[in-house]
């Protein structure tokens, strides 16, 4: 991967599934981080994050504002790779274990229903929320245990950014084997529940989701809208002085 704004992304589709699939063929085990402007603003004010960001096995574009600055700074057209997308794109391989971990009960009970029409073999897979607690305070070696008894290759966390980048980074060494993806509200836009869901088709493909969702959930998207705006200018200066 190279490194775009300060971190590891991988644009190619093709190579972020190759990365995934062989791991999870030969038994080993990561963490996949999806790279929005909030992930890039957090990890370009805070050391610690950014290292944990480029820990990981590889990082995926979710940022259409990302992949647009980036084409015009290095001349080349760079498309993104939604979580989303990614995310059903798994599930209806219909080929691994996978094991949802976080989130409520409630939104994880409507997700085993939903996915199990892609895949029936859902309804065997384990979805086990966590208690709300500071991201330092969990029992990694007792998650990592049930984790381990279950034997997934695919691990969906969902937290919250940053709590999920680095959740995965402290459980990592704890589990056997699987890839972890970092995916926040992907799990309750899939769910059907009410507590969050993606923008209309149009809307994505105008690509103008951040825009519904600040309309929509403005007290969650504010405050990382307004920390983009206050690092954006930065690290692009910083991006156009590299090249």
């Amino acid at each position: 991967m190279k490194q775009y704004f300060n971190i590891n992304i991988e644009f190619d589709r093709s190579k972020v599934d190759q990365i995934i699939d062989e791991v999870i063929e030969s038994n080993g085990k990561g963490y996949v981080c999806s790279v929005e402007g909030n992930i890039l603003a957090q990890a370009n004010n805070n050391q610690d994050y950014l290292k944990v960001v480029n820990g990981a096995l590889v990082n995926i574009c979710d940022g259409s504002s990302i992949a647009g600055i980036a084409s015009i700074i290095h001349r080349k057209k760079f498309k993104t790779y939604i979580g989303a997308d990614l995310f059903i794109k798994y599930i209806k391989k219909a080929k691994y274990r996978s094991y949802f971990l976080g989130n409520s009960l409630d939104v994880l009970e409507n997700l085993k229903v939903k996915l199990a029409k892609h895949d029936p073999s859902i309804h065997n897979m384990k979805f086990v929320s966590l208690p709300f607690r500071n991201v330092e305070e969990f029992d990694y070696q007792s998650i990592a245990d049930l984790i381990n008894e279950d034997k997934p290759d695919v691990i969906w966390v969902s937290l919250g950014a940053p709590k999920q980048e680095i959740f995965m980074s402290k459980l990592l060494p704890y589990i056997d084997k699987g890839v972890m993806f970092g995916f926040g509200a992907i799990l309750n836009f899939y769910s059907g529940t009410n507590k969050e869901k993606r923008a209309p088709k149009l809307i994505l493909k105008l690509k103008l989701e951040w825009v519904y969702r600040l309309l929509f959930y403005p007290e969650k998207q504010w405050p990382r809208i307004k920390l983009i705006l206050k690092t954006y200018p930065r690290i692009i200066y910083q991006e156009i002085s590299k090249k």
